[in-house]
């Protein structure tokens, strides 16, 4: 039975999961597997991998073949570096202590090189949300300024206003005074018309 050490898709539409798996190469991709070796995630940065480093070791020295995507996330994790040493064991060429040492050797190597990563990438987001906040910061202040323009413009509008309407005070209350002229030269008309009526 050729077994091949491969990926199975789960998750959302658009939000891809996989796990990594031992299957017979003839079953359907998410079909049934022989083994979960691990999980990828490739949504976050960097990407998440989650691998049993052994099993994976175990079933490559069966005789399984992995794709070109798991090949390199077994590269990646080191599987295929374990293997090559466990085959320099056997050969005789060093012993499993050193053969140990080598690999956590380069397991502390790579931890530091992905952690460089993460520093790198999450001073980038640092920064990016640092530059978003200074435009956000320039567009309020932009949009204040206009704002004080614009109650500048309203307030100078009103005390025109105001001014006009100060202005013509004195002629309405001229025009009052005549109306109350009239009203009473009216008025003392009408007495005097009804002083006439009695009499």
């Amino acid at each position: 039975m050729p077994v091949k050490i491969r990926l199975q898709r789960h998750g959302k539409k658009g939000k891809p999961f996989y796990w990594i798996v031992a299957a017979d190469s003839r079953a359907k991709r998410d079909g049934k597997f022989l083994e979960k070796l691990g999980t990828y995630n490739p949504t976050v940065v960097p990407a998440e991998i989650i691998l049993d480093i052994d099993r994976a070791v175990k079933w490559l020295f069966n005789g399984a073949q992995p794709t070109n995507t798991a090949r390199a996330i077994l590269k990646y994790k080191g599987a295929l570096l374990k293997k090559h040493l466990l085959v320099g064991v056997k050969k005789g060429a060093f012993s499993e202590e050193e053969a140990e040492k080598k690999f956590q050797a380069w397991l502390v190597e790579k931890e530091a090189k992905i952690q460089a990563h993460q520093d790198e990438v999450d001073a980038e987001r640092a920064k990016e949300k640092a530059d978003r906040l200074e435009k956000e910061k320039a567009v309020n202040q932009a949009r204040l300024e206009a704002q004080k323009a614009a109650n500048a413009e309203i307030i100078a509008e009103a005390e025109k206003n105001e001014a006009a309407a100060a202005g013509n005070e004195p002629v309405d209350a001229v025009e009052e005074a005549l109306k109350s002229e009239q009203t009473i030269e009216e008025a003392a008309g009408t007495a005097t018309t009804e002083d006439k009526t009695e009499e």
